[in-house]
């Protein structure tokens, strides 16, 4: 119990103390609050008496498939990128998982210190990039609104900001990125002595992120209106209620309540995001199991969704592809 106490609260200081798990979630010292809106209780760091409370009751959360190939075993997950801070510490399945594997595999190893530059320096905003004045008002105004800086939010792309405000949406329901399942398997690995391996470049996922200069403001501006109307936190409410009780039926119909598969340019963009990112997921998986790895190679949960999603993809590549059961 000491040990996973330990680990916990490592990994929570860590993930806590990097601008990039924690986007922009801690106003700087002076910037501008808007006045009467409550804002979010702030991520903090875990106690060892929480850790310990908590490993008290760790149960396994998410979604977990074995693959067999060659004789060796890896497995995939499917995280969250927003949960509860008791959510990180891993069940006993999972621990199982994770002390068989040699290597941890994510989207993007968030604890890589090169990784967080080049995602920092691709993230600063383009100065030839101006927005309509009522829409950039529109963006300041959701910044003020979620209790962030200002000048700070002002120094990201457009559509970088939009994701932050996005990411952050939940806070006020306690869900926060700062701990993110990724970012703690990151520290996890470090602390077991396992490697790490980002099976994403910062640059790629930047590039999905930004999405097409030509339709940027119009996806900005659907963004923005879905912020306003209050429908993003209720999806990450449901999506991560979804995860945390394993429910893979709800999940695979994801695009029927999501409300953010209603118009062509939304299936694209989710194509986009998902299904066109998975079959080049599946092939540096497939490379490093091949190479003698046992990997345990955790994604976000949509990308086991479908005849797309990695479990089916890695079944096609000869994998005896099963579902391991979580909770209880």
């Amino acid at each position: 119990m000491k040990e996973f106490a330990h680990t916990l609260k490592t990994v929570a200081v860590r993930l806590l103390l990097s601008g990039l798990a924690l986007p922009l979630a801690a106003p700087t010292a002076g910037a501008q609050q808007p006045a009467p809106t409550a804002c979010p209780t702030q991520a903090q760091p875990v106690s060892t008496e929480q850790a310990q409370a908590w490993q008290r009751d760790a149960r396994d959360r998410g979604f977990l498939w074995r693959i067999v190939r060659d004789g060796h075993v890896s497995y995939l997950y499917g995280t969250v990128h927003v949960a509860r801070p008791q959510w990180m510490l891993p069940g006993p399945r999972l621990v199982q998982a994770l002390d068989a594997s040699d290597m941890i595999a994510l989207e993007l190893d968030v604890l890589d210190v090169d990784i967080q530059r080049r995602l920092a320096a691709g993230m600063v905003a383009d100065p030839a990039e101006r927005l309509p004045d009522a829409l950039a008002e529109r963006l300041r105004a959701q910044v003020r609104a979620a209790c962030l800086p200002q000048e700070a939010m002002a120094r990201l792309a457009p559509a970088l900001q939009l994701v932050t405000l996005e990411t952050l949406a939940a806070r006020w329901d306690g869900l926060d990125p700062a701990y993110a399942i990724d970012g703690f398997l990151a520290g996890y690995a470090r602390l077991h002595g396992k490697s790490v391996n980002s099976l994403e470049s910062p640059e790629l996922q930047l590039a999905l992120l930004k999405g097409d200069p030509r339709t940027a403001q119009q996806e900005l501006e659907h963004g923005l209106e879905q912020l306003e109307r209050g429908r993003v936190r209720p999806m990450l409410l449901r999506i991560s209620k979804v995860w945390e009780q394993g429910r893979d039926r709800e999940l695979a119909r994801y695009e029927r309540w999501c409300d953010c598969a209603d118009t062509d340019a939304d299936r694209a963009q989710l194509k986009r995001l998902l299904d066109d990112r998975n079959p080049a997921l599946a092939e540096r998986i497939d490379a490093l199991h091949m190479a003698g790895q046992r990997v345990f190679a955790a994604v976000g949960a949509l990308h086991m969704v479908g005849l797309l999603g990695l479990p089916v993809l890695m079944a096609q590549r000869g994998y005896a592809v099963t579902r391991v059961q979580l909770g209880p």
